[in-house]
């Protein structure tokens, strides 16, 4: 989604991020931990992951990362930008599952034009993610 950023100023704490669900393929966990190098057989390799506990591959931290990022850059336009991240993984994430993104604004800095959003991505277990991004968004008026 290709789209004006809002105005730091329109930007208010308690502003929530439109929810975003990602249906979870294998084509999707393999295809994302292969192109971020992640060559650990349980994020490709149903056997290996099996073998480790899990009913089948699960999503690589890289993976999780990307789609954070995404949602959030979706909702905050193309002339935002990405000053900080920081995620903790809960439940894996697993094929078959649907992870829905949510978020909301929860502290805004003047000094840097900067917004703080919470995100957690949930799954049928529980938050496969949580944590917070912090965006640079255009002064505007």
């Amino acid at each position: 989604m290709s789209h004006e950023s809002p105005a730091y100023s329109s930007v208010r704490v308690g502003d929530r991020l439109p929810e975003l669900p990602i249906d979870l393929t294998v084509s999707m966990i393999v295809g994302g931990a292969l192109v971020s190098r992640d060559f650990t057989p349980v994020h490709h390799d149903k056997q290996a992951a099996q073998a480790a506990g899990m009913q089948d591959v699960f999503m690589n931290i890289l993976t999780t990362n990307g789609l954070v990022g995404r949602y959030v850059t979706d909702w905050a336009g193309m002339d935002a930008r990405i000053t900080a991240v920081s995620i903790k993984l809960g439940t894996p994430n697993l094929p078959g599952d649907r992870m829905t993104l949510s978020g909301e604004v929860k502290n805004k800095d003047d000094a840097t034009g900067t917004v703080e959003v919470e995100i957690a991505g949930k799954n049928a277990w529980g938050n496969h993610v949580t944590g917070t991004v912090t965006v640079a968004l255009p002064t505007g008026a």
